[in-house]
């Protein structure tokens, strides 16, 4: 932004779906499984309806032509506008929509960002984990989750914790698992992730690892 910040993806689709969803009332909005639970606030607050999606560009394009959605994007930035454009991540359609939105505000960019609640979180942590194994070892820890928490399973496991959220899922590329947690206060991030941790390191299968912040 104008300060020097990092404006993640799922900040950025909360800003978007200020300005798409009053135009699609209750629409179907795609939020890929390691997103912010704010945008997922944001999605409900504007009256949208949120669906968890798969990681990957041609998962997401596929789901939305499923769902007619008009619009999603990725934590890693790619935008997919479908309300006004084709669906696809064209970065510099992106770059326009974003700067028609700046220009209708009074505020500058750093603070539309800072009327997103932002919830204490880690970063993407990479996991060793071998390409024969990550898959049976998150279908493992979903089975074993589920006994104890609500879990989303679209893609690996997002555990669903009253103050936040784990996630752990195959990586589509690497022999790695990938898992990010995410809560409302720090000690409720030490806490998920400590709960995480244990389990993932209960797995034989699985590299030590520290998470990344």
């Amino acid at each position: 932004d104008d300060t020097g910040r990092v404006v993640w993806g799922d900040q950025l689709m909360a800003l978007f779906w200020r300005e798409i969803l009053p135009r699609h009332p209750g629409t179907k909005a795609l939020v890929e499984v390691k997103c912010s639970q704010a945008l997922v606030d944001e999605i409900l607050r504007l009256g949208g309806e949120p669906v968890f999606s798969r990681t990957g560009h041609s998962l997401i394009k596929a789901k939305m032509r499923e769902l007619k959605a008009v619009f999603t994007g990725e934590m890693s930035g790619h935008m997919f506008f479908a309300d006004e454009y084709f669906g696809y991540d064209d970065a510099f359609y992106a770059a326009g929509r974003l700067l028609r939105l700046l220009s209708h505000s009074s505020e500058p960019f750093s603070a539309l960002v800072n009327t997103i609640p932002r919830y204490y979180s880690t970063a993407e942590t990479r996991i060793g984990c071998s390409d024969r194994h990550k898959f049976a070892v998150v279908k493992r820890l979903t089975e074993q989750f589920r006994r104890e928490y609500p879990v989303i399973d679209v893609d690996g496991v997002r555990v669903l914790f009253p103050d936040g959220w784990g996630l752990v899922r195959a990586s589509n590329t690497q022999p790695v698992l990938v898992a990010r947690c995410e809560a409302k206060t720090p000690e409720s991030l030490r806490r998920i992730t400590g709960i995480m941790g244990q389990v993932l390191m209960a797995q034989p299968e699985v590299e030590p690892f520290d998470w990344e912040y």
